[in-house]
């Protein structure tokens, strides 16, 4: 038995993936354990993950600054917050390494720069995960995580190549924090963290299909892409029974959230109640911070502060969302039409994508209005292609592969072995040509 430390950072969206991963571990026998915020300890826990809470805990001040979902400052704030976590993280890996006596594996995005440092001090195998395409920043697949990126996109190879070769504007904002815990723990600081600390030597997670976006050839070898691990955590928490009874006594409504994470959403929801008072449909709004939510809501419209998108988006006509991409996997496994209104972060490209499928339609959160979004949503109610484009890849979802073939990559990993092959043939090969 092996064990594993699965060490995400964000909100919802960026840790159901890694209690997936947990879980599939489980079941293989190996011992698992999580470091991450105590915001999702229970949850870990329940599933039987072994979790340790870092003594800083920098999530809820990143989600409480308002420029985090701001186009032009979300990477600012991102890498800032993910400097000053980097200390403690890798504090509570070394205390998980002194009461456990040893690790075998870690799985973290690049943006947990603590697990690199205990990579480099500890010999332990890192296994960089990847959520989304924006995260691979290809220069074959320009990802569209800045309003410039478009015009990148129309540049020849070479010149896209030489300009995503420049260092990034935004390491500077995490490289202090993160020079300071290399020097306390003996490990060489990286002089560019977006170059050499992007992906692990050791091997890449591609968490998403190859239909939905290739892992491009410019991307390291020995790179795994699997598929939307599609957890909402719906075996803990079903569905209430007040939301229940609202689905089952009318027309199916049109869903709203701005994320989990999201905790400046007034506009959002000001505009939603109007767009769905002059549609004259029910709607319903998710969202954690019942504050947001207009005053005085007409009864044809619910709000919850959770729902599972698996049981809930089945039973919806429209999904408006702000293009993470936890939501944006749970509305293709339904087959809904998706209208994403994207802020930042890896929202504008995924929006993109979903446009580029023919799945839906976006607009950005500084053009949000009434009048704008209004005939964004009727269209997304109306057009029939929107809805068959939905449907085909509700059923490319269906022909997911096996979570054996994966674990069994990562046992390699462990191992030190080259990676199995396997005879799926949506895993035979990961730069195959997208399903269109």
């Amino acid at each position: 038995m092996s064990h594993i430390l699965l060490i995400p950072f964000g909100t919802s969206g960026s840790i159901f993936p890694f209690i997936w991963l947990g879980r599939q571990l489980l079941e293989r026998g190996h011992r698992v354990t999580m470091i991450a915020s105590s915001i999702y300890q229970q949850t870990a826990e329940s599933e039987g993950i072994g979790f340790v809470a870092p003594d800083t805990d920098v999530l809820p001040l990143m989600l409480a600054e308002a420029d985090l979902w701001q186009p032009g400052e979300f990477k600012r704030v991102a890498f800032t917050y993910a400097g000053r976590a980097t200390g403690p993280c890798v504090a509570a890996i070394e205390r998980v390494l002194q009461e456990i006596g040893k690790a075998d594996l870690m799985l973290a995005p690049m943006i947990s720069f603590g697990a690199r440092i205990a990579r480099e001090k500890y010999r332990l195998p890192l296994i960089t995960v990847h959520l989304y395409p924006a995260a691979m920043m290809s220069a074959d697949d320009v990802p569209l995580v800045l309003p410039g990126f478009r015009l990148l996109r129309l540049l020849p190879l070479a010149w896209r190549k030489f300009i995503l070769s420049l260092p990034s504007p935004y390491d500077p904002f995490a490289i202090p924090a993160v020079a300071e815990a290399c020097a306390v723990h003996g490990v060489t600081p990286p002089t560019r963290l977006w170059k050499l600390w992007h992906h692990s030597p050791d091997g890449v997670l591609a968490l998403f299909p190859s239909w939905f976006s290739r892992v491009e050839k410019d991307q390291p070898d020995n790179t795994l892409q699997w598929d939307f691990p599609l957890e909402d955590m719906v075996q803990q928490r079903g569905m209430a029974a007040e939301l229940e009874q609202f689905l089952a006594a009318g027309e199916r409504p049109v869903v709203f959230t701005a994320g989990t994470g999201q905790y400046h959403a007034t506009k959002f929801f000001a505009i939603a109640s109007r767009v769905v008072g002059e549609l004259g449909c029910r709607a319903v709004f998710l969202t954690s911070k019942s504050e947001q939510v207009p005053l005085h809501l007409p009864s044809s419209i619910f709000v919850s502060a959770y729902a599972p998108f698996s049981l809930l988006l089945p039973r919806a006509a429209v999904m408006v969302h702000h293009g993470g991409i936890g939501t944006v996997a749970q509305c293709f496994a339904a087959a809904i039409p998706q209208l994403v209104v994207h802020m930042s972060l890896d929202q504008p490209d995924n929006a993109a994508r979903i446009e580029r499928l023919g799945v839906g339609l976006s607009i950005g959160i500084g053009r949000l209005t009434a009048g704008r979004l209004l005939p964004l949503l009727q269209r997304c109610l109306e057009d029939a292609s929107i809805r068959e484009n939905a449907l085909e890849r509700a059923r490319l979802l269906q022909q997911r592969p096996s979570a054996a073939a994966l674990c069994a990559w990562l046992e390699a990993a462990i191992a030190g072995e080259a990676v199995p092959q396997t005879q799926d043939p949506r895993l035979e090969d990961p730069r195959a040509e997208n399903l269109t």
